[in-house]
C-alpha cells in the first residue's frame, strides 16, 4: 500500500512526459486508428516500440483532459490493486479518457479498468506481456475490449523517422539495422542490448521467480542467433542441461509473451503434431538479434526471412513452415485454405536453385496449388517448372513497402 501523496506526486510528475512532443512521424497504426465508443483499448507490443508514444500521439489527435499512469514509475514501487482507489482520487473528475502504461505490473488491474469502464469511462491500457493482458482481459472483460498490436518501425516508418528517401540502399540498410527508435537515433548496439536484459530479468527472471538467470540468458542469446532455424524443447534441454523440456517450454513462452522472440510451427493436418514437431524461431527485430547474436554472420537471407515473417504476423495471418522431404519457409493460411507457399532467399542462383526449388514444388503438390513464390531481395524473374508457376518477387514490391 502506498500513501496517497506518494500517489500523486508520481501522477503530476508524469504529466509532464505526456504533455512532451510527441514526435515528427505518426505511427501506421494511427492512421487507421479511430477510437471506440463503448470499448477498453488494448495496446501491447516488445518495450521501447513506441507504445507511449502512439499513446501520447492519441491523446493530441483525439482528446482534452486526460489521465495518464505509468505503473513503472520507481516512485510507486509496490502499487497494488488496494492503491487504485487513491489513484482515482487523485486522477479527479472530467476525464475524456484514462491511460495505463504497463498495468500488468499490477496483480488485479482488471478490476480497477473493469469498474472505470462500467461508469462509462472511455479506458487505453499498454502492455509488454501478451499472456498477461490477454489472461485478465479474456477472465473479466470479455467483450468488453479491442486489442491493438505495437511493433518497431516498418520500412516505412524507418525512412519518415530518419527523413529518407526510398531506395534499394536504404532497404538494404533497414533490413540490417530494423526499426528501434532509440537505436535508430543513436546508433548504439548497447541500446539493444541493455534491451534484451530487461525483457529477461525485469518481465520474465523477476516476474517468474527464476534463479538461474545465466541460462534464461544463454538460452536467449542462442536462439537470437539462430533465427530461421528449428529448435525443440529437448534440443534446447540437452544443450543448456535444463532440468526438464517442460522448463525450457515455459521459458520460450515467457519470451514469447514479452514480443521477444517467435515460433512458427511445422504444419501438419494433426494438432498432436503441431504440438511435438520442432518449431523455426524469428526475432521481434533484425537489428535486436545483429545486436544481440553471438555467431550472428551477414547472411542477408535470414535476416530477409525474418522480415517476412514479421510481415504476415502483422497482418494476423495464420502461418506455418512446411518440412516433408524438403523444406518450404512459410505455408500461408487464409481462413482454413492454403493461400501461399514461399521460399525467402536472398538470390536465387545456380547454387541454390534446386533446394529452393524442390522445396516449394514438394509443398505445392502437396497442398494442390499451382502458384508458389520465392522472395528476394532484389531479383525478379518467373519460371515454370513441371505446370507449375513459380514467381520470383522481390519482398518490397510483394509487401508494397
Amino acid at each position: 500500500m502506498l500513501f496517497k501523496e506518494d500517489i500523486a506526486t508520481a501522477y503530476n510528475g508524469q504529466k509532464r512526459i505526456l504533455a512532451r512532443d510527441v514526435g515528427l512521424i505518426n505511427r501506421n497504426l494511427l492512421e487507421t486508428f479511430k477510437p471506440s465508443s463503448s470499448h477498453i483499448e488494448v495496446i501491447s507490443g516488445v518495450r521501447r516500440s513506441g507504445k507511449s508514444t502512439l499513446m501520447r500521439q492519441i491523446v493530441k489527435k483525439y482528446f482534452g483532459k486526460v489521465a495518464y499512469f505509468n505503473f513503472e514509475d520507481s516512485r510507486v514501487f509496490g502499487f497494488g490493486v488496494g492503491d487504485f482507489s487513491k489513484l482515482d482520487e487523485v486522477m479527479g473528475d472530467e476525464i475524456e479518457a484514462y491511460f495505463f502504461d504497463e498495468i500488468q505490473n499490477v496483480e488485479g488491474w482488471e478490476i480497477f479498468v473493469r469498474q472505470l469502464h462500467d461508469r462509462g469511462e472511455k479506458v487505453f491500457v499498454t502492455g509488454s506481456n501478451a499472456s498477461l493482458l490477454s489472461r485478465e482481459m479474456g477472465t473479466r472483460l470479455t467483450g468488453r475490449y479491442l486489442s491493438h498490436e505495437v511493433f518497431p518501425f516498418s520500412y516505412q516508418e524507418y525512412l519518415a523517422f530518419l527523413d529518407l528517401d526510398d531506395s534499394q540502399e536504404n532497404f538494404n540498410d533497414y533490413l540490417v539495422k530494423g526499426g528501434f527508435p532509440e537505436f535508430l537515433r543513436d546508433q548504439n548496439p548497447e541500446i539493444l542490448q541493455m534491451l534484451l536484459k530487461d525483457i529477461l530479468y525485469r518481465d520474465i527472471a523477476v516476474r517468474f521467480g527464476i534463479k538461474n538467470t545465466h541460462v534464461l540468458m544463454d538460452i536467449a542469446l542462442f536462439l537470437v542467433s539462430n533465427i530461421g532455424k528449428e529448435v525443440s524443447f529437448n534440443g534446447l534441454r540437452k544443450t543448456f542441461n535444463v532440468g526438464s523440456p517442460s522448463t525450457v517450454s515455459d521459458y520460450l513462452s515467457w519470451m514469447e509473451d514479452s514480443y521477444l522472440l517467435f515460433f512458427l510451427p511445422r504444419f501438419s493436418w494433426s494438432s498432436k503434431s503441431i504440438s511435438k514437431n520442432p518449431k523455426k524461431v524469428y526475432c521481434i527485430d533484425n537489428g535486436f538479434a545483429k545486436s544481440n547474436s553471438l555467431s550472428f554472420t551477414k547472411d542477408k537471407g535470414r535476416l530477409l526471412e525474418n522480415l517476412v515473417y514479421l510481415n504476415f504476423k502483422k497482418q494476423n495471418q495464420k502461418i506455418f513452415y512446411f518440412k516433408e522431404r524438403k523444406e518450404c519457409d512459410f505455408v500461408v493460411f487464409e481462413g482454413n485454405v492454403c493461400k501461399w507457399l514461399i521460399q525467402v532467399t536472398e538470390s536465387l542462383h545456380p547454387d541454390n536453385r534446386d533446394r529452393e526449388l524442390e522445396g516449394l514444388i514438394e509443398a505445392m503438390n502437396f497442398f494442390e496449388i499451382d502458384k508458389g513464390f520465392i522472395l528476394t531481395l532484389e531479383q525478379n524473374d518467373r519460371l515454370v517448372l513441371n505446370e507449375k508457376s513459380i514467381v520470383i518477387q522481390d519482398v518490397r514490391s510483394f509487401f508494397g513497402l
